[in-house]
């Protein structure tokens, strides 16, 4: 068996909730969250010209997975996968909705030990009709490849527990413990979640509430554990 563990944050583009951009507290969050796989959304560096993923790949040591769904002239914006295990396929969906912000995830088969694990890192829309279509999309890609172990995760924007986006997703994966993570001072909400099929593959979720990532971004980080059959996938 191989542990693994994962985290999910929107950074919020560097930009803390004393309104200044610290780079450098984002990394040390990361630090913190000693993760091996980390889905990052907001990444940004269309407004600041700052390589943002590189600069975290850097501190961390991970490796960087690009998935913008933003690009202009000045940079790009989106998501970013972080990961200390070798990536063996990488695609990137499209999730957009017309006239609403691009959206997109990103789908990644990496190398866990000897076995395979398929990782899926997305940012959905803000509304629910969006959101519904995205999720729509993301079931329709995973029937795709039904048999290799699965994680979902990422900011999914869905505070209505009994909407439809979130009983699709447990009907898909089973429910999975969701603690709130956003706002990050007062966390209320579960928006930032994390996924896995099968179910027995999750041992354990939980925010990551430090003094530092408090500040470092308007949410809070969700971290888990998984427990990994290495002879249940092989690569």
């Amino acid at each position: 068996m191989s542990s693994v563990r994962l985290a999910t944050y929107n950074i919020h583009g560097g930009v803390g909730c004393d309104g200044h951009f610290v780079p450098r507290r984002i990394a040390d969050v990361l630090a913190e969250l000693q993760a091996d796989v980390i889905a990052l959304q907001e990444v940004e560096s269309r407004r600041t010209g700052f390589d943002m993923l590189g600069f975290l790949a850097h501190a961390t040591g991970l490796h960087p997975i690009a998935g913008p769904t933003l690009l202009d002239a000045q940079g790009d914006y989106g998501n970013g996968l972080l990961t200390r295990h070798p990536p063996l396929a990488v695609r990137r969906l499209d999730l957009s909705w017309p006239r609403r912000e691009p959206r997109g995830a990103i789908d990644a088969e990496l190398r866990v030990d000897s076995a395979a694990l398929r990782i899926v890192a997305t940012h959905l829309g803000l509304r629910p009709a969006e959101r519904r279509a995205q999720v729509r999309a993301l079931l329709a890609a995973f029937e795709q490849d039904p048999v290799m172990p699965t994680v979902l995760m990422g900011d999914l924007n869905e505070w209505l527990l009994a909407g439809r986006p979130l009983r699709w997703l447990h009907r898909h994966f089973e429910k999975a413990p969701a603690p709130a993570s956003f706002p990050s001072r007062w966390p209320i909400f579960a928006l930032d979640r994390i996924w896995t099929k099968p179910r027995t593959l999750l041992q354990q979720v939980a925010i990551h509430a430090t003094p530092l990532a408090r500040v470092a971004s308007d949410h809070l980080p969700v971290v888990a554990t998984l427990r990994l059959d290495a002879d249940a996938a092989p690569v």
